[in-house]
């Protein structure tokens, strides 16, 4: 059932869409905070059709849409942001550190192409910030994410004590911990993703995960979230890393770095991850692919361009056991949400 929110977005993005993105970005999450801390947003959210819960890396959730990671970069929108319906939110990238990110511009829309460009570069505020803004969040009963990199500045060598910097730090107020090593705006990030160096990192926080739920008497699952533009044998490598590793959960997929499918464009070329719907299929692709390399074990959380119900059921088909929403939420709003939900429930999947 459309609702006064659901309705009145297409109003809200026509007006957003005619601001610089990373200002309409900064002014819609401001709003959203207001709306909810004065009771307005929960009078307005969607109605969601009943689901049945389901159980994924030892976690309860409501229905198997949550938000993707980088839309709430600080943690502190969660409360509001659960109004609209999400089962779940991922906050972050966090850093140990803060920074700044890239120079602005680095948000770019492409509407004809249903897409995005960005180049944010983790910004965020630090670690310390990200857990005192979860810390404080009062009525979102879903769980919460933490997706931690490491700051730019930390050489790849040095990688791993940032992430168990972020681990530990996030350990006490997080619901899972999703470790980035594929965004393509943090140089030489993607070099994680080999197999040594992902293996490596994998047991070295795994360990120290371990160690952390003996100290606070529960286990926050540690997941991975890796790139589309993977071929074959990488793929293959990795889910044996997975496999061997004891990996709790997979991301799939980040942003990708291949523009041809929007290459006509006049922002085409910008530099930065493009996500939205030219990332829809190959995606998917990655997904069946791991499914098929991981076996029913290791859930997958399934992300990249769904646009529509029939993406979201596509990416389950294909072996996600939750989904992700960024982009698309973005050009649809919580209508998005709903219209998942209702073929959700009405598909066998």
């Amino acid at each position: 059932m459309a609702t006064v929110l659901t309705q009145s977005y297409p109003f809200l993005k026509s007006l957003l869409f005619k601001l610089d993105a990373e200002k309409a970005h900064h002014l819609s999450l401001a709003g959203l905070r207001q709306a909810e801390s004065s009771g307005l947003l929960a009078k307005l959210a969607p109605k969601l059709p009943p689901t049945r819960p389901i159980e994924c890396m030892g976690l309860q959730f409501a229905h198997p849409v949550g938000l993707a990671a980088g839309l709430d970069k600080e943690g502190n929108t969660i409360d509001a942001l659960g109004c609209l319906g999400f089962a779940f939110i991922e906050i972050g990238t966090i850093t140990p550190r803060p920074q700044s990110g890239n120079p602005q511009p680095r948000l770019f829309r492409l509407p004809e192409h249903e897409a995005l460009i960005n180049r944010m570069g983790f910004n965020n505020p630090g670690i310390e910030k990200g857990v005192a803004n979860v810390s404080g969040r009062q009525h979102f009963p879903g769980p919460v994410g933490f997706n931690i990199g490491k700051n730019k500045v930390t050489p790849n060598e040095q990688a791993l004590d940032d992430y168990l910097i972020a681990l530990r730090a996030a350990y006490p107020v997080a619901d899972y911990v999703a470790v980035n090593l594929s965004s393509p705006n943090t140089p030489g990030l993607r070099d994680l993703q080999g197999p040594e160096a992902t293996a490596r990192l994998l047991e070295a926080l795994k360990k120290e995960g371990n160690q952390l739920a003996s100290q606070h008497g529960r286990k926050v699952p540690i997941a991975f979230k890796v790139a589309p533009d993977l071929e074959p044998e990488h793929i293959r490598e990795l889910s044996r890393v997975f496999r061997d590793g004891g990996l709790d959960g997979l991301i799939a997929t980040n942003t990708t770095i291949d523009k041809q499918a929007v290459g006509s464009h006049p922002l085409g070329d910008e530099q930065g991850g493009l996500s939205g719907a030219p990332l829809t299929t190959r995606s998917t692709e990655v997904i069946a692919a791991f499914r098929q390399e991981l076996g029913k074990d290791i859930p997958i959380i399934g992300v990249g361009g769904i646009m529509q119900a029939d993406d979201a059921i596509k990416k389950l088909e294909a072996g996600a056991n939750l989904l992700q929403l960024y982009t698309g939420f973005i050009y649809r709003g919580p209508a998005l949400i709903q219209e998942i939900l209702n073929k959700y429930t009405k598909a066998a999947v």
